[in-house]
Order: C-alpha cells, then structure tokens, then sequence
C-alpha cells in the first residue's frame, strides 16, 4: 500500500488509476507528490517520501537537485500537452496574421448602429485588418521534441514550410518528423529564413535569453516570433527594440510581463495570453494519467521513464521479491552491494542497473524474500542512499 499527496487540480483519470493500484491519500507522510504548477522550493522533502510527478512538461517548479541528493524520483510527462500546446502555436500564427484581434476590437465599437449602418461600417473598415495566409510561408521550429515534432506535421498539412534545429534531437523525435522537414545546421540559419519562428525548448542555463540582441539580428525582416515555451528564453528588452526597428513584426507570448503590456498597449504588434498551452481537459487528463501511471510503476515495480533526474530502467518481474536500491554513482558500488548478498546465502535471480550524473539505481529480484538483516546492511554500505522492497502482491 503506497500513499500519494495532491497539489493543484489534478484530473480524476490519474488519481483513479491510482487508487486502484492499492494507493491512498496521505498528506503527512506520503510516498509520493503529484503536482502541476505548486512551488516546492520552501517544501520539506519528508524521509518516506521516495518521487515526485509532474502533470506537465517543465520542472522549474521543483528543486530538482535536491531531490537527486535525497534519491527521490521526478518525473514529467513529456508530450502528455503537445496537441494542445501546437494548437495554441497554429493560434498565435493566426492571431499575429490575420488582424483577428484588432477586427474584434474595432467591432465592438460599434455597438448601438442598425443593421444597415453596421455592415456599412465592417465593409468600410475591414480593409484596415487585411492580413497574410500561413499557406506557402516558412515555419522555423528551434526544439524538435514531442511538441515541435507535432507543430511540423501540422504545418506541413497546411501548406508550410519547415526548417526544424534541435541539436540533441532524440531518434524518437527524429522519426516523428515529415520527410520534407529542412534540418537546420544552425540556428542562424533557421532564424535567417524563416517567415514565423517557434520556439520549443525547456529553460535551461544554455536557452536562458536565447534569444537576445545579437540572435534577434539574424532574424528575417518582419517575422513574427512566437513562445509559448517558458519566460526567460526570449529576452523581453531586446525584443521590444526589434520590434521597434521592424526586424520582429510580431511577438506572440503567453507569458507577459509589465514592459509587454504597456507594448501590447502602444503597438499591438506584441499579443499576449496566459500560459494557457497545457490548459485544456484532454491535456490535464492525459498529463495526470502519465504522472500516475509513472508514479505507480516506479513504487510497485521501480521502474523509470521519463525522469529527469534518474536514468530510465526496466526490468520484467522473475520473483515476488524485488530490491530497488539507490546509490551513488561511485566506483564498485554494483559489487559491493551483490557482495553482500552473497554473503547472507541469497541467491540473485536476476538484476539490472542504470546510472545518471551522479545516481545510480539497480533492480534486484531475489529468489527468497530478503531478511531486515541484509537490507539494513545494505543501507550502511557507503554511497547507498536507500534500500527498499517491492514485493509483488499475491
């Protein structure tokens, strides 16, 4: 029986699957944290506490490192909001082309006219609102992960082209790409050719204000930028004196900030929105069902996917009796670790072991349940964090 605390709203989908795998609220001691957008930076992590899940892509919300230290697990759901977020960036491109939001304001100055009088007035008028197609224009997507994977295909379906960058793509993501999908070399490149740029990368030291004074100079004339991804990757000072020269026509961001408002104000060509990318039904519900399916691998079975401090493992059931143990990533420790077992006469029935940076986790399935002895033992060895049991229930 595991437990499971609740920050923010998290679909019922996710905690159902849950409560039927033998789990139960506890908000004192819980096993595990699922969460969505809750600060835990002033959290005391408690000792029973053994991972953490996010209902959402990004983990700038929770201390990361510090959890490492304590061996405790954070998992995000990568993927689990990428139509959603794509479809709010096909949004964007249409809002920055087609004057739908000034068209909008200018209708409702005319509340009070006739009918007569009104459609005059739009006739007259909607020339003022005239805007581009996204058909035939050049789609700039920086992060080919699961979100910007999703936006190339959907672009491609809509007659755009796309130059992709993303130096660390993955072979998943890379297969997930239309055939047609230019890769850029660089991101110069990328940012010199094409007519909208997306941006789809976490925020990281390396994408703190990637795009910055000197990256905004290599962008086409009149382009318009669009990130929904995370504040702090475009630097909000520089963009506004791109727009200012016309090198940005328009700055698309659901993370607005006082400089932008009073810009959106002035200019209009700076559209902002809340950071609405994940906020739909079907994205919380797949986000929460991902979480809790992770959280539950990993206490009943420890198995890992999807974490971002912890190396992915796996490893298929051979006996009731399975040790998960969490070290760290130092010399011998694999040894050290079998040696003891050995030494109190059990006998290893099959095992595996991953590492990361600096932790390492090792599956051990015994073929006779394992005594407090040897699990006490173990936990004294130096370098191993924590030793439990995942006994598979009858």
């Amino acid at each position: 029986m595991f437990t499971y605390k609740i920050f923010n709203n998290i679909a019922k989908d996710g905690l159902n699957i849950l409560d039927g795998n033998h789990f139960h609220n506890d908000e004192i001691n819980p096993d595990s944290l699922i969460l969505r957008s809750q600060n835990l930076s002033n959290e005391d992590f408690n000792k029973s506490l053994k991972c953490i899940g996010r209902a959402g892509a990004g983990t700038n919300n929770i201390p990361v490192n510090e959890a490492t230290e304590k061996g405790i697990v954070v998992f995000n759901t990568p993927g689990a909001n990428a139509n959603a977020v794509k479809e709010l960036v096909v949004c964007g491109m249409l809002l920055s082309s087609r004057g739908i939001i000034q068209g909008n304001i200018y209708s409702k100055t005319l509340s009070g006219q006739n009918s007569a009088d009104l459609n005059k007035s739009m006739e007259s008028q909607k020339k003022n609102f005239k805007g581009n197609e996204l058909k035939g224009k050049t789609l700039g997507i920086i992060g080919l992960g699961a979100i910007g994977s999703l936006l190339a295909q959907t672009a491609e379906v809509m007659g755009m082209k796309i130059i992709g960058y993303d130096p660390y793509i993955s072979i998943d993501a890379a297969w997930r790409l239309p055939k047609d999908v230019e890769k850029a070399d660089s991101m110069d490149y990328l940012l010199n050719n094409s007519d909208y740029v997306s941006i789809h990368v976490p925020l990281v030291e390396a994408t703190k204000d990637l795009i910055n004074k000197e990256s905004l100079q290599k962008f086409k004339k009149g382009s318009k930028l669009i990130n929904l991804s995370r504040g702090g990757i475009v630097n909000n000072k520089d963009i506004i004196e791109a727009l200012d020269s016309k090198i940005i026509g328009t700055f698309v961001t659901d993370f607005p900030t006082p400089d932008l408002i009073t810009r959106s104000n002035d200019h209009h060509d700076v559209i902002l929105l809340p950071h609405l990318g994940a906020s739909t039904k079907e994205a919380e519900i797949n986000c929460a069902v991902m979480a809790a399916e992770q959280i539950s691998n990993f206490l009943n079975d420890g198995m890992i996917v999807n974490s971002v401090n912890f190396p992915s493992i796996k490893l298929g059931r051979k006996t009731k009796y399975r040790m998960v143990i969490i070290n760290q990533n130092e010399p011998g420790m694999i040894g050290k670790i079998t040696d003891e077992i050995g030494y109190k006469n059990f006998n290893i029935a099959d095992m595996t072991h991953k590492s990361r940076d600096a932790i390492g986790i090792n599956l051990i399935d015994l073929e006779d349940e394992p005594s407090e002895e040897l699990i006490e033992n173990i936990e004294r060895i130096d370098h191993v964090i924590s030793v439990r049991l995942c006994n598979k229930l009858s």
